[in-house]
């Protein structure tokens, strides 16, 4: 680095276009060498794409890229990884049946040759070279497992290790938060301050105020790709910048009126449910939901409440036990019935279940009507009918695409992928809503939308079971709640009647 170059990172009037939308707008940013450095903003701020662009996975329209005081062509991830530059992407880029090892040193694999002629690939090295990189980064991992037998946040520390075994210096991370538990992020934040004590640059993509508070040195707000301020994070306050991120005065805390309870919607009975190893993940569950009401299951990741939800929608199969909707017991129903029937189903992982990635967003929008008017007539699909209906959604939900309804589902980023599932359960008006996860990865002000029309189709007199990790959540939206603990409901009460640290202690199997 040149002895005038304070910053490693510099990227000066930055203009990236895509068809129909200005991704980032003369953007200039300088970044120090050894700070954590964060970009906030709203879903489809721009933030990713000014990151890719020093990733080298795009190229700007307009503008100057310097790393380490020199200018530089990125043209490629490879030639952004000559110049230690790596990246963590929001959706990881991992090979499911090959193994750890075999994902991290994909493209600079370790060649030896047997008897000075054949040659191969000596992985075991590349497992030493691995387990010994682990451990120094407080990273630890087994090599030899493969990535489909690994859980999210092992996956997580597999795309780290991928940029140290490159000897990545500058280490971006796109939403590495948005799949971890509370447990898990704290885990990631730490390795970030440890990898900031080892002399790594880290720029953090993100919308989570409280990491930013919590990890960053300083942080620079986009809106609507524009840079709106850069701020040191020691002297700015989380609402001083959620305002600026939003562009207006955000609410953390939820209005509600006191509810209307009417009849009985969704009856659970004596419901347990095994996963495919034929364990018992969810055991002996009952509850109730009325019109009117929120019913709120809250635990820590993987106790149940996913497969209860699961059940509910006719995804997984009860090995015991009843449910009934509307008095109607649907219990070996189909799915396509339920949603006849009325069920609405938000599910936790968006890109497996939520949406298919290679329809266009005005297909997904009607995924689950295209075969009834104004989406078909006598059997033939209607273009018209999918755009009008799509555009209206839009509107209404403040999705963003590219290319407008046309836009291809899989180009979207996360939160306007998110915000189209949100839109598309809502608007099928149902007796029954259920959320899992229904703001994760989102940003605080689609965050405060979506759990406002939660509130508004609960004042409606719809049933809504809610499943949420983020204790806040719960404690802001639920008229009643259930907590759960390896697989059983350990407690069920009115939200008034629990304090967020007894819900806390229930979740962690503290009965009483």
């Amino acid at each position: 680095m040149p002895a005038d170059a304070e910053y490693i990172v510099e990227m000066k009037h930055i203009t990236k276009r895509f068809p129909g939308i200005t991704a980032n707008d003369d953007i200039s940013i300088s970044i120090k060498k050894g700070e954590i450095f964060a970009f906030l903003g709203e879903n489809g701020a721009g933030k990713s794409t000014l990151m890719s662009m020093l990733f080298g996975m795009y190229e700007p329209d307009e503008g100057e890229i310097f790393v380490r005081g020199e200018k530089v062509s990125l043209s490629s991830s490879n030639a952004a990884a000559a110049l230690n530059i790596g990246m963590v992407h929001q959706h990881f880029k991992l090979i499911p049946n090959y193994t750890i090892a075999e994902n991290i040193v994909l493209g600079i694999e370790p060649v030896k040759k047997a008897l000075g002629i054949f040659p191969y690939i000596d992985i075991k090295s590349a497992e030493k070279k691995i387990m010994d990189l682990s451990r120094f980064y407080g990273l630890e991992v087994n090599p030899k497992k493969k990535i489909e037998e690994v859980n999210v946040s092992t996956q997580q520390r597999v795309e780290i290790l991928k940029m140290l075994y490159r000897e990545a210096e500058i280490l971006i991370f796109d939403e590495p938060t948005a799949v971890l538990t509370p447990q898990e992020i704290e885990f990631l934040l730490d390795t970030m301050r440890e990898l900031r004590k080892k002399g790594k640059t880290i720029i953090l993509i993100t919308h989570k105020l409280e990491e930013i508070k919590q990890i960053a040195d300083r942080c620079a707000i986009l809106r609507r790709g524009k840079l709106v301020e850069v701020l040191a994070i020691a002297e700015s306050s989380t609402r001083e910048m959620a305002n600026l991120m939003v562009g207006r005065e955000v609410s953390f805390i939820r209005e509600k009126s006191p509810p209307k309870f009417g009849d009985v919607v969704l009856e659970v009975e004596g419901l347990s449910v095994k996963n495919e190893n034929q364990f018992e993940v969810v055991k002996n569950v009952s509850f109730s939901i009325r019109k009117g009401e929120i019913f709120a299951i809250a635990g820590v990741s993987g106790n149940g409440q996913v497969e209860i939800a699961d059940a509910v929608a006719g995804l997984a199969k009860p090995s015991k036990g009843s449910i009934r909707l509307a008095g109607r017991d649907i219990t070996a129903e189909k799915i396509r019935r339920r949603i006849e029937e009325g069920i609405a189903y938000i599910p936790e992982d968006r890109q497996k279940y939520g949406v298919i990635l290679d329809f266009t967003l005005q297909e997904n929008l009607a995924v689950k009507q295209y075969y009834l008017p104004p989406f078909s007539k006598k059997g033939v699909l209607q273009e018209e009918g999918f755009k009008k209906y799509a555009e209206d959604l839009s509107r209404r939900f403040d999705i963003r695409s590219g290319q407008g309804t046309r836009t291809l589902t899989r180009s979207m980023s996360g939160g306007n992928q998110q915000k189209a599932i949100v839109a598309r359960e809502i608007s099928l008006d149902a007796q029954l809503l259920i959320f899992v996860q229904p703001t994760r990865g989102l940003d605080i002000g689609a965050i405060e939308n979506i759990q406002n029309q939660i509130i508004a189709e609960r004042d409606m007199g719809r049933a809504v079971l809610l499943i949420s990790l983020e204790l806040d959540e719960v404690m802001n939206l639920a008229d009643t709640i259930g907590v759960i603990y390896n697989g059983e409901l350990l407690r069920i009460s009115a939200a008034p009647e629990l304090t967020p640290n007894e819900v806390g202690k229930y979740m962690m199997g503290v009965k009483s």
